[in-house]
């Protein structure tokens, strides 16, 4: 026992303070290291919260601060966190060890001390980051993936099969495994080529210039010798230098969609949603410049008459680095493990990239130099080519060259959940006269620089959050982002949605071009858990799907669509007349960061439905019991396909905890059978009662 003393003595000597945690809160409210807990008990939020603490790559841990309210918001736009004394600080204590000790697969160990606060007793818990060898800690009941949890900026979040691979890859990444049935035929000699070209302008000295084609593949990652002998090639190999028909056969999902859209938003009209589409096949070597030329040859060019010169020139509005290095990036972050492709959409008024895969770089590092590299292999060449600019730094080149155009900063997100990235590049200059003119009519409110940006960027796209707002100008803190924000509110500019993490504004009639029809006063907003984009219409507009683009447009009132899936937005038809009319009235899309809000009509819903149902429907309350409930969502699901969101409405429940307590019930008991079984995850997914309602199935009838 006396050995311990001194180590534990040490430990909490070098912790943090209650007095330096709430300094911290009161300054930038929870973040990614601390976490405020009021305290009467030990519960799941607080478990769930280590679990992420001791997950987490590199944070190196975090604090819980137990018996911390937040009580307000201070004039200068400052959360304010105080002391709420903790009486029975021996039980808690207890009761947080043994549940370190018993829940997860792995102990973890709690560094605890009890301090005294404005009077106040509180706690002070620190966990420290786990070894990889021990990670990931989960649930032991709950099991993997489900059990485990990440930090993810102040959230703690279920983990994905994706952080999954990241956890146990050890020393293997995905772009050095062994791709299944390909060999050195599948390698594209005019890619390999090209890549000597690229190096040798670089450094024409560089050592690998000098080696055969095989042992350059091999010194790249590309392939690796077997055991017989001969190379099997990796995925490094296959996605920077293969064959276009080897991409096909063996990763068909491995391609560029670019798709341009008329005006500013997304149609509804699935027969002229798209003025033009291109899907972009071939060794990654060779994609970068495919690509960027057809973005850069379809976007407006500017007017150029230089001193001296008898001759105009008409730059790109946008400039070519900038639009490169978007694209490069998502080429290298890019989760090659889902079966998704980059997608490219060009509107009128902006591009938007979206590739699957999450930022591994915490939101609050972007910008700065260093990466956290997915495919650390195929970067490495990108970076040795010069077709990635830089090494972790290629968000803070876009920012400069975007401001030295005079155009606004680009804005990027990155939803842990969804397993997606999207940058986003308007192609408004700031300072134009059309912009002046549009901010003059605001002059009387003595609006910041900040601001102003802010009303050009939800005028364009429709919504904006804290983080956003914060990218529109590196230097502005989270508390100054947040007291702007909340003038921009009392000025009636923005209306505030959601809570918490998912909180963000949408614009009002004061923010909307003349002639735009705006959102009928009175239309409820329901809260949805996803990008901000996600979430949130334009004004007068309203969205169906998870995961479709902010800003994509949705028809006149009084007339409704059917959220499709894919580049070319599939219709789907109904698997009867009521159904189908339905259908031809409700169409929506597919996109990200802004990606739109579930605008769910329960009027219209309720009109799909027989009168016996409905009149269940409105017996339903809030303390139904369980079987009752589960029966009437069967019989609902046998009429018709429903999403999550039209069950949430019809019957009143939050989404999230009806999915886990009612829905995957009667998943797993074969009750309910997913609409689209061959991708459960599809944002248009529905819940039906027979597997002949299929999505396959009713298209074919």
């Amino acid at each position: 026992m006396t050995n311990d003393v001194p180590l534990t003595y040490n430990i909490i000597k070098k912790m943090r303070t209650a007095k330096e945690l709430f300094a911290e809160l009161n300054s930038f409210d929870e973040n990614r290291r601390i976490e405020a807990k009021s305290a009467s008990a030990v519960g799941k939020s607080m478990m769930e919260t280590v679990c992420a603490f001791a997950n987490e790559p590199g944070l190196c841990g975090g604090y819980l601060l137990l018996g911390a309210k937040r009580t307000g918001i201070a004039e200068d736009g400052r959360p304010i966190y105080e002391p709420e004394n903790i009486e029975n600080t021996d039980k808690i204590q207890s009761d947080f060890v043994a549940m370190c000790n018993s829940m997860f697969n792995v102990r973890i160990r709690p560094i605890i001390n009890v301090e005294e606060y404005l009077g106040k007793t509180v706690i002070v818990v620190k966990i420290e980051e786990l070894p990889e060898s021990q990670k990931p800690a989960y649930f032991a009941k709950r099991g993997l993936p489900e059990g485990a949890f990440r930090r993810i900026g102040p959230s703690d979040e279920k983990c994905s099969e994706e952080d999954m691979y990241l956890f146990y890859q050890s020393a293997d990444t995905y772009d050095s495994c062994i791709v299944d049935d390909a060999d050195l035929d599948d390698i594209d000699e005019n890619a390999l080529n090209f890549y000597r070209k690229l190096r040798k302008e670089v450094n024409p000295d560089a050592e690998e210039l000098t080696l055969n084609d095989v042992d350059l593949l091999r010194a790249l990652g590309a392939i690796k010798k077997n055991k017989q002998g001969g190379y099997d090639l990796t995925y490094t190999g296959l996605l920077v230098f293969g064959k276009q028909m080897s991409l096909r056969r063996l990763v068909p999902s491995f391609r560029v969609d670019y798709i341009r859209i008329s005006g500013n938003q997304w149609l509804a009209d699935g027969d002229n949603r798209f003025e033009q589409t291109i899907d972009m096949r071939g060794p990654l070597i060779l994609m970068v410049n495919k690509a960027c030329s057809a973005v850069m040859d379809d976007l407006p060019k500017g007017f150029e008459l230089k001193k001296d010169s008898m001759q105009a020139s008409t730059p790109a509005i946008l400039p070519n680095k900038v639009l490169r290095e978007a694209i490069v990036n998502s080429y290298i972050h890019r989760s090659n493990r889902v079966n998704q492709p980059i997608q490219i959409i060009r509107y009128s008024n902006r591009i938007e990239i979206h590739n699957p895969g999450y930022s591994l770089k915490p939101q609050d590092d972007w910008g700065e130099p260093g990466s956290m590299l997915r495919n650390p292999r195929i970067s490495e060449i990108f970076h040795d080519t010069n077709l990635a600019e830089t090494k972790g730094t290629g968000i803070g080149a876009m920012r400069r060259l975007m401001k030295e155009a005079g155009l606004m900063p680009p804005t990027f997100e990155s939803n842990h959940e969804a397993n997606k990235f999207t940058a986003r590049l308007l192609l408004h200059h700031f300072l134009s006269k059309e912009n002046m003119e549009w901010l003059a009519q605001y002059a009387e409110f003595d609006l910041v620089n900040e601001q102003k940006l802010a009303l050009v960027f939800v005028r364009e796209v429709g919504a904006i959050d804290n983080a956003t707002y914060r990218q529109l100008d590196s230097s502005i803190t989270h508390a100054r982002a947040r007291l702007e924000i909340h003038k921009l509110c009392d000025l009636g500019f923005l209306e505030k949605k959601g809570q918490g993490r998912n909180t963000y504004y949408i614009r009002t009639s004061k923010v909307v071009s003349l002639g735009e029809r705006l959102r009928p006063q009175d239309e409820k907003i329901l809260p949805q858990h996803g990008t901000l984009g996600e979430k949130i219409p334009p004004q007068g507009e309203m969205y169906h799907g998870k995961h479709g683009i902010l800003v994509q447009k949705i028809p006149p009132q009084g007339e409704m669509y059917h959220g499709k899936h894919g580049t070319l937005g599939e219709r789907y038809q109904g698997e009867n007349e009521r159904y189908q009319a339905f259908e031809e009235r409700y169409q929506g899309e597919v996109g990200t960061f802004e990606e739109r809000y579930q605008g769910v009509n329960r009027e219209e819903l309720l009109l799909l439905l027989p009168d016996d149902i409905k009149n269940r429907i409105d017996e339903v309350g809030k303390r139904v019991p369980k079987d009752i409930l589960n029966k009437l969502v069967v019989d609902m699901c046998s009429i018709v396909p429903l999403s999550m969101d039209d069950l949430s409405v019809l019957l009143h429940r939050n989404s999230k905890s009806f999915k886990n307590k009612n829905i995957k019930v009667l998943l797993e008991t074969k009750q309910l059978f997913y609409w689209i079984p061959e991708m459960i995850n599809h944002p248009q997914q529905k819940y039906i009662a027979d597997p002949s309602m299929t999505r396959s199935n009713t298209k074919k009838k």
